[in-house]
C-alpha cells in the first residue's frame, strides 16, 4: 500500500463521528427502499470506501439493480446500468470514436463518445453473459480509472465503483470469469432470499401506488474524503500478521498449514486478499465509529474476501465441502495473535 499522511488528531475525530452518523443515515434512507439484506449494505458501503469493486452473486429479483440505484440516490451520484449479453462489444462500454463533418468547413473529424462507463456507480448485470474480450474491457477500465482510444487517454471521474452482478443458477451460454479476474473484485457478495417477514413486507411496499424515494445524504466530494481517510488509519502489527496468517493458510502448500486445507483446497489466496482483509477491516471500523482495529473486523470480512478466491478440488466436491465450509474452518482454526506478547517483544527489541 503507498505510504499515507498519519490521522490528525481532532480534524479527523470529527470526520469519524460524522462518517458514523452518515452510515445510519444512509442505512435508513435505503431501507426506506430495500427490506432487509443489511449485511448486503454495508459490505457493499465497505468497497466503495476501500475505492474497490465487488461482485454479486444471487438469483433473480432479489432487488440486486434496486439496491445500487437507491445508493447512487442516497449518495447525490451518477448511476448507469449495462446488460451484459453475448454480443455486447468493448466499445458499448468504453465509447467508441465517431466521424463528424464541420456544417461550415466541411472539414471531417473523428470525435470520441463516450460510453456508459464514465459514471460513478456502473452496475455490470450479468456480467458472465458476455464473452472474454467484452470483460477485460471493463476490468481493465476497473484497474487504471481510464480509457485509451485512438492512442488518446479519458480518465473517469471519482468516485468509481463497478458492481457487478452474476446469476448462480444459469450457466448455459455464459462465460465465468477466469480467476485471475476475479481477483480484481474487492469483494464477491453473497444475496440469499429474504426472510418471511422481510418477504411479506417486500410485498406489502411493492405493490401499492408509489415507492418511497430516499433522499441524498452523501456527495462524492465526502466520500472521496472517506476514501483517502481509510488509508490513514493505522493498524496494530498484530492485526496485519493475522490477516497474512489467514491468507497464507489457505493455501495448500503452506509449510505449516492445515490438513483439511491440503485435503480440499486446489488454489489458496493471494496477497491482494491480505491487502483487502486489512483495507475493509478499516472501513468497518470506520463505520462502526471506532479509530481501532480489531482481528474481529478481519474475520468479518474474510468470507466476501475469499470467498472467490479459495478454489476448492475435487476431493471437497465429492464431501459436498464447500468454500463456505473452508472459509468457516480456517477462520476457526487460524489462532488470533497475542497483542501483550506483541508488546513484550517491542519491549526486549528496545
Amino acid at each position: 500500500m503507498p505510504d499515507t499522511p498519519p490521522v490528525r488528531g481532532r480534524e479527523d475525530a470529527e470526520l469519524i463521528a460524522r462518517l458514523a452518523d452518515v452510515r445510519e443515515k444512509l442505512l435508513t434512507e435505503i431501507r426506506r427502499v430495500i427490506i432487509g439484506q443489511d449485511d448486503v449494505l454495508e459490505q457493499i458501503l465497505i468497497a466503495m470506501f476501500c475505492r474497490a469493486h465487488s461482485l454479486v452473486v444471487g438469483v433473480p429479483g432479489l432487488a440486486k439493480t434496486l439496491i445500487v440505484r437507491t445508493l447512487a440516490q442516497t449518495m447525490n451520484l451518477d448511476f448507469k446500468r449495462i446488460q451484459f449479453t453475448p454480443d455486447l462489444m468493448p466499445s458499448d462500454i468504453t465509447g467508441t470514436e465517431v466521424l463528424q463533418i464541420d456544417p461550415e468547413t466541411q472539414r471531417r473529424e473523428f470525435k470520441f463518445v463516450p460510453g456508459p462507463v464514465f459514471t460513478n456507480i456502473l452496475l455490470a448485470d450479468e456480467i458472465n453473459r458476455t464473452p472474454p474480450k467484452t470483460q477485460a474491457a471493463l476490468l481493465e477500465c476497473m484497474q487504471e480509472c481510464r480509457v485509451t482510444s485512438a492512442r488518446q487517454t479519458y480518465a473517469i471521474e471519482a468516485p468509481f465503483f463497478v458492481l457487478a452482478t452474476q446469476n448462480p443458477i444459469e450457466q448455459e451460454g455464459t462465460y465465468p470469469l477466469p480467476e485471475a479476474q476475479l481477483d480484481r473484485f474487492m469483494f464477491n457478495i453473497v444475496i440469499r432470499y429474504p426472510s418471511r417477514e422481510e418477504e411479506v413486507q417486500i410485498v406489502r411496499a411493492t405493490t401499492g401506488e408509489s415507492l418511497p424515494e430516499p433522499r441524498k445524504v452523501m456527495e462524492g466530494r465526502e466520500i472521496l474524503q472517506v476514501q483517502q481517510f481509510v488509508r490513514r488509519v493505522p493498524v496494530s502489527d498484530h492485526v496485519v500478521e493475522y490477516a497474512a496468517d489467514v491468507v497464507r493458510a489457505s493455501r495448500p502448500d503452506a509449510q505449516q498449514g492445515f490438513q483439511f486445507i491440503r485435503d480440499w483446497v486446489e488454489w489458496g489466496a493471494g496477497p491482494r486478499a491480505a491487502q483487502y482483509l486489512i483495507l475493509g477491516a478499516k472501513a468497518r471500523a470506520l463505520l462502526d465509529g471506532r479509530y481501532n482495529v480489531s482481528c474481529s473486523d478481519v474475520r468479518a470480512v474474510a468470507p466476501p474476501v475469499l470467498r472467490h478466491r479459495i478454489i476448492t478440488n475435487f476431493n471437497a466436491d465429492s464431501q459436498g465441502v464447500g468454500v463456505e465450509d473452508v472459509i468457516g474452518k480456517l477462520l476457526q482454526s487460524v489462532p488470533e495473535p497475542n497483542e501483550a506478547g506483541y508488546a513484550r517483544k517491542a519491549r526486549s527489541a528496545k
